[in-house]
């Protein structure tokens, strides 16, 4: 199988023959870009991307830079972007990514590179520690053990599997645009020790990850539950977060206002009432807030695109409610 491997380098300390990369968004502008370098190789059809790295490391150019360890998706080393998607390398049949051919890998660009494929987990990590991913343990007789029961500890099988190899914080939007965002692997983990029935801590928890840069701060891209590796589906996580902390009485935020007023608009009248989705999603009292949000009504009626001054139900709304009566919840 011949191939051509578009690879992303990155050498601050000496230059590259090859075509040179976009710059780095903020805040690594004034980073030098990476230098894109082709490389033709013959391969097996059961070649993995990684073995297409290691062959050009091994027998083409020696000083490309590639991490990798246990080669069999245990270790998490080799997440990267294949094609502009996070993949690892390691379990990546090439002959699967291949289009018209060719095959391009990077560091993904909201991850700082060390050096090719290599990139910086310092804020992966530092986000994993923020979410405090230990139990605090809850008292117990000094003869005596916690006792967890089995049903409990099912629950949280899928977040164990999580192996830290960052493919779905390279693919995520939100961290994209807001790297204050905790990101998918972290809030993951936070749900893992937030539902442990022994942990004293969780009441603090929720609130916690209640704050901007927490659980509100996805925007459901899915990205994160289509790249996992280990079915962890980091989403489906958050989601529980955010019943757990709306249950614990963690509803002062905008996050929570915006899903209660999505919810009741549709409850009451079958269909979304956007005029007033984002008054209420801010907060009737928050006059900074209302304020600076002006600008973009204004934007909305110039380009006519402002939603309805006049509400209207759907017929049938009776049908909706009793779904939603059905299904429980706060705004029953």
């Amino acid at each position: 199988m011949h191939v051509k491997m578009v690879v992303g380098r990155y050498a601050p300390d000496r230059k590259l023959d090859g075509e040179l990369g976009a710059p780095y968004p903020p805040p690594y502008q004034d980073k030098p870009r990476k230098t894109y370098q082709t490389f033709e190789l013959d391969l097996s059809d059961e070649a993995m991307v990684l073995d297409a790295l290691i062959h050009v490391r091994e027998h083409v150019d020696e000083s490309l830079c590639v991490r990798c360890s246990c080669r069999c998706a245990i270790c998490g080393s080799c997440a990267m972007w294949i094609n502009g998607h996070a993949k690892l390398a390691c379990t990546t049949k090439m002959r699967d990514v291949l289009e018209n051919g060719t095959v391009r890998v990077e560091a993904p660009p909201s991850m700082m590179p060390v050096r090719d494929l290599v990139w910086d987990m310092t804020p992966f990590m530092e986000k994993m520690r923020a979410v405090k991913p230990w139990l605090e343990g809850k008292p117990v007789a000094a003869d005596e053990e916690y006792r967890v029961p089995n049903e409990a500890m099912d629950e949280l099988v899928q977040e164990v599997s999580c192996i830290s190899c960052g493919a779905c914080l390279m693919d995520c939007e939100s961290y994209a645009v807001n790297d204050k965002f905790l990101g998918p692997h972290a809030l993951a983990r936070a749900y893992r020790y937030a539902n442990d029935p022994r942990d004293a801590n969780t009441a603090d928890r929720l609130k916690e990850y209640s704050e901007p840069g927490g659980v509100w701060d996805c925007t459901h891209c899915y990205e994160c539950v289509h790249v996992c590796p280990k079915n962890v589906a980091p989403l489906d996580q958050i989601l529980k977060i955010r019943q757990m902390a709306v249950a614990a009485g963690n509803t002062h935020n905008a996050g929570t206002r915006h899903a209660l007023a999505f919810a009741e608009s549709v409850r009451d009248s079958g269909r979304l009432n956007e005029l007033t989705l984002m008054p209420k999603s801010l907060g009737y009292f928050n006059i900074k807030a209302q304020l600076q949000s002006l600008p973009s009504a204004f934007n909305l009626l110039r380009a006519g695109k402002l939603p309805p001054i006049v509400h209207h139900k759907i017929p049938g709304v009776t049908r909706v409610k009793a779904i939603f009566k059905k299904v429980g919840g706060p705004l029953t």
